[in-house]
């Protein structure tokens, strides 16, 4: 499913070469069957923004929406585990996955990386397994695409594509709403010493015994506030 590969470009700090590849992704856009028209048009018109751009000013852009917080983090288990141990153990179970697929990374990105993982979707030879992998993880991504709905960023396109391809979540409604709830990210006020405390390697800190594996190592259960937004929404509070 090559739409997996275009999108992972398009979530990827830009570089020179998809900058050259512009027209091709919009070709892929174009001809994938499973997209609605007005993704593709919003697809297509974030594309567009990339046509004649000085590559320094929109890797800034891409910096300064993703990099800074932790809102917007790429970085799936971010939104699931946050800092804990399970993270770790979680991110061994999804390399585990890549390297019984013949997928070897060589990057130093960690396994979660939201464009590494669309990469390795897009390389999978089953698409009913590429796409069961991608619902695992839509009540995350659907969090980040309400994220820059919020914000009125051009990238929620991406993710309303991936809503397209998978299907959104059944608790899309209580997501959506956490999203337009929410506060300032208080990592963007306190970063500096956010990041100075949590100088870890979540690889070193995973137990050496191997957990029971789910079904699905991208398997998402979504955090906490998304059960306690539902019910507080249930019980009229």
């Amino acid at each position: 499913m090559l739409i997996f590969k275009v999108l992972s470009l398009l979530l990827s700090y830009p570089q020179a070469e998809m900058l050259d590849a512009l027209d091709e992704m919009g070709e892929v856009v174009d001809q994938e069957p499973r997209l609605s028209q007005p993704c593709k048009r919003s697809l297509q018109a974030l594309l567009a923004n990339y046509h004649g751009v000085d590559l320094l000013d929109v890797q800034e852009d891409y910096v300064a929406l993703f990099d800074r917080g932790r809102f917007l983090s790429l970085h799936i288990f971010e939104h699931v585990h946050g800092e804990s141990r399970d993270r770790g153990q979680a991110m061994v179970n999804l390399l585990e996955m890549y390297q019984s697929h013949g997928f070897e990374m060589d990057s130093r990105e960690l396994p979660d990386y939201l464009p590494l993982f669309l990469e390795f979707l897009s390389q999978l030879p089953s698409e009913q397994e590429a796409l069961q992998l991608l619902q695992d993880a839509m009540p995350v991504l659907s969090l980040l695409g309400a994220r820059l709905n919020e914000r009125g960023s051009q990238f929620a396109a991406i993710f309303d594509a991936l809503a397209d391809l998978a299907g959104e979540p059944e608790e899309i409604e209580t997501i959506r709403q956490q999203a337009a709830s929410e506060g300032d990210d208080e990592t963007l006020l306190n970063i500096d010493a956010i990041w100075e405390e949590e100088a870890v390697s979540f690889m070193a800190n995973t137990s050496c015994n191997k957990a029971q594996s789910d079904s699905s190592p991208i398997n998402i259960t979504p955090r906490e506030q998304f059960t306690q937004l539902r019910n507080h929404s249930l019980h009229g509070g």
